[in-house]
């Protein structure tokens, strides 16, 4: 098999194993954010998960109205290649393929970093929520926020690949959800999504058509300064799934320059290394290029 047709099967392989890591919930009257965590994740304080998810609080308010449409993530799953690693996987699903993201994607699918998975294995891909940082905040509130506990904001850290206990206002945060799981009234919830937005039976299709409308909208928020919708928006796209090579490098492409707009150096460096993952033969234009997008991908 001649190698460009080879990488093609495999990207078409790598896409069908897919599964939906979000679905869309349409906001009814009288609902609250609380009541539809509850429902979905069988835990009220999950709001918090919706609220980072959607990029409720970048304007300082989390208030839902009546037809607003709401991303809710939910674990991903992936069907393990031959000669896949977790390193690779980490890679291409969580951004990097450094310890902290590798051990956690192992862990989280009872395995260890340097034993691979096995050709197969269909593993979980936890949910990451994309946090932007208010006014005072540090990396203990928000482990406190999502985790539960102030004392692993050491976690955060280093997952994100940065020092400090302090955050800037507007620091994008990202924050790995492992044990996020759907109730049964989640799982029928979103097959009834899945339906009513036409993504069953031929569910990655549908979400490349729709991260196709969605990818211009993501390049003019970068091109207009508007990184923390930017950032939101590409969250929500990575969330939904199937997405096809090409479609994950210019997404990824586009997230790099927003977070070097926002000063998040971690995942400005992590965005870079996926947008090399998803197009190799991606170069830097030294002319056309600012100096802080190089440093971020040579940060690596």
């Amino acid at each position: 098999m001649r190698p460009a047709l080879a990488l093609a099967v495999l990207a078409v392989a790598a896409v069908l194993s897919r599964d939906a890591a979000a679905f869309t919930h349409i906001v009814k009257p009288g609902e609250t954010l609380a009541q539809i965590a509850e429902r979905v994740y069988g835990d009220a304080k999950r709001e918090t998960v919706l609220v980072g998810a959607n990029a409720l609080d970048v304007q300082g308010g989390t208030i839902i109205a009546p037809g607003m449409r709401l991303e809710v993530p939910a674990p991903g799953h992936h069907t393990v290649m031959q000669s896949e690693t977790w390193a690779e996987l980490a890679l291409s699903w969580l951004g990097t393929d450094d310890m902290a993201r590798t051990e956690l994607l192992a862990r989280d699918n009872k395995g260890v970093p340097w034993v691979p998975p096995v050709e197969g294995q269909e593993i979980e891909i936890p949910a990451v929520v994309t946090y932007i940082a208010g006014e005072g905040e540090t990396v203990n509130t928000v482990a406190a926020r999502f985790w539960g506990d102030p004392n692993r904001g050491w976690e955060l850290n280093s997952y994100n690949r940065r020092q400090g206990v302090t955050l800037a206002r507007g620091e994008v945060v990202l924050v790995a959800m492992p044990g996020l799981r759907l109730t049964d009234a989640g799982r029928a919830e979103a097959r009834a999504a899945a339906e009513r937005d036409g993504a069953s039976g031929g569910m990655a299709l549908e979400q490349q058509r729709k991260a196709d409308a969605d990818l211009p909208l993501l390049l003019a928020d970068v091109r207009y300064g508007r990184y923390a919708e930017a950032v939101a928006r590409g969250d929500r796209l990575l969330g939904g799934g199937a997405l096809t090579h090409p479609q994950l490098a210019l997404l990824h492409r586009a997230l790099l320059e927003a977070y070097v707009a926002l000063d998040a150096r971690a995942a400005a460096a992590a965005a870079c290394a996926a947008w090399r993952s998803n197009d190799p033969a991606s170069t830097l234009d030294p002319v056309r290029t600012s100096p802080k997008v190089r440093a971020a991908c040579e940060a690596r």
